[in-house]
């Protein structure tokens, strides 16, 4: 089994709170996860239907059965259960009761909020990181190999081929996730969707523009990112607030998680043909800044306060970091040699910035380390270093 970064988070929650959730994308390993962590636990899977009934139907009598040490899979089956929860849960007083686990946030986020505030302790489990590939002895030879092939786990216990792989996870996520929302009725119009998303990662999101060229509604174009939000496909980098004095671009940059299902949705079939592709530089720009996430996410269980920043004039920071006592710009290249035109952006903020801002970062595509003009050049390789340091 592939050791996961999430694993101390979890068995610290697992100390403080009676109930542990563990959420994330379909096939990110959350099962296989829990499984190994909490090791003397029962299992119950509530994608099994008749699991499924007895929760919705007798959920008293679901948790008498299943009383203590418990891991429950695929919660958002049965979002009634919550409540109680709640009560079983206060009753007992014994921390680490329960461990939850589910793939649809969207479900499972309203049922917390309602019910479990306070009792529960909630983790993001994304696919693997190149941290979590090194470690394993599984990373790719190159960054061109990791974004075609992506993170999720199965991809590297299995002899299946990357195409085919992704194309039977975004059937299984349409048919299993989104077929099960009323608001969701065009099926293929919403995969022709998620193909326009992945035609705009790394980039601002024009909702006009994206609602257009799908031929649906503002609003549902708007409802449709959400969904993909939500269920771990998509997520959004805000523009950072401060506006030095300067007018900001104000909608969000659309990255995806995993590089490798977005490379499939753009009908990328070789990591040869990625090397040309004209969103390389795009995906290698998401590629970071999903790491990024990863680290945050896998280490912390905190959300990244990450953000981007744009003025009006074009200068553009792919990524600032947001801490209680400064702000770190990183500047993101997928080229393998380094030019001295790639610092412009990072001088021209930290004029802007003053004192606000730390050292600079420029994350490339080469294997040099070096400093130049109060700015950290790292290569990619490097990522699983530069981040815990930040």
């Amino acid at each position: 089994m592939i050791k996961r970064q999430l694993t101390k988070q979890l068995q610290q929650a697992a100390k403080d709170y009676p109930i542990v959730s563990v959420l994330g994308p379909r096939q990110s390993g959350k099962t296989t996860l829990v499984k190994d962590v909490f090791k003397d636990y029962q299992y119950v899977n509530l994608e099994n239907l008749t699991n499924r009934e007895f929760a919705l139907k007798d959920p008293q009598g679901f948790l008498e059965v299943y009383s203590n040490k418990v891991i429950i899979d695929e919660t958002q089956n049965a979002p009634q259960l919550f409540s109680y929860l709640q009560v079983k849960t206060d009753e007992d007083k014994i921390n680490g009761q329960y461990i939850l686990t589910g793939s649809q946030h969207f479900l499972l986020m309203e049922s917390i909020s309602q019910s479990l505030a306070g009792r529960i302790s909630l983790n993001t489990l994304l696919p693997l990181s190149y941290q979590e590939l090194i470690q394993a002895k599984l990373a790719p030879k190159n960054y061109h190999q990791l974004i075609f092939k992506g993170g999720y786990p199965s991809l590297y216990a299995q002899k299946s081929t990357i195409k085919s792989w992704h194309s039977n996870y975004l059937q299984t996520f349409i048919e299993r996730d989104i077929r099960t929302l009323k608001n969701v009725t065009n099926l293929s119009a919403f995969q022709s969707f998620i193909k326009l998303c992945a035609a705009r990662t790394g980039q601002i999101v024009n909702l006009s523009a994206l609602a257009k060229d799908a031929n649906i509604t503002h609003n549902t174009a708007k409802a449709w990112l959400s969904l993909l939000e939500t269920s771990f496909i998509v997520f959004f980098l805000q523009p950072h607030h401060q506006n030095f004095n300067k007018r900001l671009i104000k909608s969000p940059k659309l990255y995806f998680y995993d590089t490798g299902l977005a490379c499939w949705l753009l009908g990328i079939e070789s990591e040869k043909q990625l090397s040309t592709h004209y969103l390389a530089g795009n995906l290698f720009e998401s590629l970071i800044v999903s790491e990024y996430y990863k680290h945050i996410f896998h280490t912390t269980g905190l959300r990244p306060r990450a953000y981007f920043w744009r003025d009006k004039t074009g200068h553009e920071i792919d990524l600032v970091i947001e801490k209680s006592d400064a702000l770190i710009p990183i500047e993101i290249k997928s080229g393998k040699t380094f030019r001295s035109s790639w610092l412009h952006d990072l001088h021209y903020w930290q004029k802007l910035a003053k004192g606000k801002s730390t050292k600079a970062h420029l994350v490339y595509g080469g294997n040099q380390t070096e400093s130049r003009q109060n700015t950290n050049i790292t290569p990619w390789q490097s990522i699983p270093k530069l981040f815990p340091q930040l």
